[in-house]
C-alpha cells in the first residue's frame, strides 16, 4: 500500500456531531527504532510487544461546523486539567493527518485523554496517546464510511498515528508488531506496522513485562531530539545495519523458543540505544544509578538461578523486565526482594503482552 491508499475524500455522509474513545496501549520495542527519515519515515526496522496494562484512554467529542475554518479548533484536557502546553504536538499532529483526513478543519473537537502511567517517563506515553487519537480520528471518517473493513482501518490507524509518534504505529495491534521495511519480513512497510507474519514458540505467548520506575520525572532529553541526533551520528550506519541483522536472528529464535538467545539480542538491543545517547554529538546519559544497579542484579540472579528473566530499556531511566509465564511467581518474587527498593517510591507496573487497542462505548 502507498500514501495514497489513505486518502479521504469527504461526502456529505460526513457525521454531525458525536463522541468516540478509543484505549491504545504502550509497547516495548525488542528490536529498537531510533533515527527516522522525513515524514516519520523510521531509519531501521523495529518489532515489539505490544503491552495491556500501560495504556492511554481518549475520548474525542466533535461538532460539525457551519462552515469549514482556516485552522484547526480543539480543546485538550489531560487526566481533568487543560493542556495548553500539550496542544502545538497535537496541532503539528493534525497538520500531518490532514492530507488524509481533510475534514479536520470542519468540526470543533473536544479531546480529553489520560494515562494509566506516568507521562515522559520512558514509557512510551507519545505512542499510546498518539494511537488513541488516531483511531479516534479514523472512527469520525469510519462514519461515513462504514463499508471501511477492519484490515483496512487498522492499518490506516497505524499509518495516521506514525505520523504522530513513530512508535505509535506499533500500539495499534496486538501482540507482536513489526515496523519498518526490510527484506527478510514479507508485506513489511515503512508507512505502517504489521502482525508479526513468522511461527512464534509458545514460550513467547503471554510474556511479561513488569516496569520498574526508577524515575518518574520528566526525560532530560525528548525522544524527538534523541531521533534527530541520529542524522549525523559517527555510528548511525553500523547501528542501522545491525538493526536488520537482528530482525533476521528473531526469526528462528522465536520459532524455536529459544531464551538464551532472546535474552542475549534483547539486552544488547537495549544497551546499543542508549550506546547512541552517550556516542552522539551532544552527548546524553537517559540512564540513572538505580537503572544501572537493576541491571547488574539481573544478571547476577540469571548467572545463579538460570532463570530466564531479562531486561530492556526504552528512551528513558525505568527498567522493563522481562520473563515467561512459566517463571511468573519466582520472577515477581526477585523483583520484590531485590528490585523495588530500587524505584522511585517503590512504584513499578505489572504488565504483560496485551492484544491491541480497543473502541471505547460512550
Amino acid at each position: 500500500m502507498t500514501e495514497n491508499d489513505f486518502v479521504f475524500q469527504p461526502s456529505e455522509s460526513m457525521p454531525t456531531t458525536a463522541k468516540v474513545g478509543w484505549k491504545a496501549p504502550s509497547n516495548i520495542a525488542l528490536v529498537k527504532y531510533w533515527g527516522k527519515k522525513a515524514n516519520q519515515i523510521p531509519a531501521n526496522p523495529s518489532v515489539s510487544f505490544t503491552l495491556d496494562a500501560c495504556a492511554t484512554t481518549t475520548s474525542l467529542l466533535f461538532q460539525k461546523r457551519k462552515a469549514p475554518a482556516h485552522d484547526f479548533s480543539f480543546e485538550l484536557y489531560f487526566d481533568g486539567q487543560k493542556k495548553e502546553d500539550f496542544k502545538p504536538k497535537i496541532a503539528t499532529f493534525l497538520t500531518r493527518v490532514e492530507p488524509y483526513l481533510p475534514f479536520l478543519k470542519g468540526y470543533d473537537f473536544t479531546i480529553e485523554t489520560t494515562n494509566s502511567f506516568p507521562h515522559s517517563s520512558g514509557i512510551a506515553s507519545s505512542a499510546s496517546g498518539m494511537a488513541a487519537l488516531a483511531l479516534c480520528l479514523l472512527s469520525v471518517e469510519r462514519m461515513a464510511r462504514p463499508e471501511m473493513t477492519a484490515d483496512y482501518f487498522n492499518k490506516k490507524a497505524s499509518f495516521l498515528a506514525r505520523l504522530g509518534s513513530g512508535s505509535a504505529c506499533r500500539s495499534i495491534e496486538g501482540d507482536l508488531i513489526q515496523w519498518g521495511h526490510t527484506s527478510g519480513i514479507p508485506n513489511s512497510s515503512d508507512l505502517f506496522g504489521i502482525h508479526y507474519p513468522f511461527e512464534v514458540h509458545e514460550n513467547f505467548k503471554n510474556y511479561h513485562d513488569t516496569i520498574l520506575l526508577v524515575h518518574k520525572g520528566q526525560k532530560t532529553v525528548s525522544s524527538t531530539i534523541g531521533h534527530g541526533l541520529m542524522h549525523n551520528h559517527p555510528f548511525a550506519a553500523q547501528r542501522f545495519s545491525q538493526a536488520h541483522e537482528n530482525m533476521a536472528s528473531l526469526q528462528p529464535i522465536f520459532k524455536s523458543g529459544d531464551l538464551e538467545g532472546f535474552i542475549a539480542l534483547v539486552e544488547s538491543e537495549a544497551l546499543t540505544l542508549h550506546a547512541m545517547m552517550m556516542t552522539g554529538q551532544p552527548y546524553f546519559i537517559l540512564m540513572k544509578p538505580n537503572t544501572l544497579e537493576v541491571i547488574h542484579k539481573i544478571w547476577a540472579f540469571r548467572e545463579a538461578t538460570k532463570m530466564p528473566i531479562c531486561f530492556t530499556l526504552d528512551a528513558g531511566a525505568n527498567v522493563h523486565v522481562l520473563y515467561p509465564e512459566k517463571v511468573k511467581e519466582k520472577a515477581m518474587e526477585f523483583i520484590k526482594d531485590q528490585l523495588v527498593v530500587h524505584c522511585e517510591a517503590g512504584q513499578y507496573i505489572c504488565d504483560r503482552i496485551g492484544k491491541g487497542a480497543k473502541e471505547l462505548t460512550i
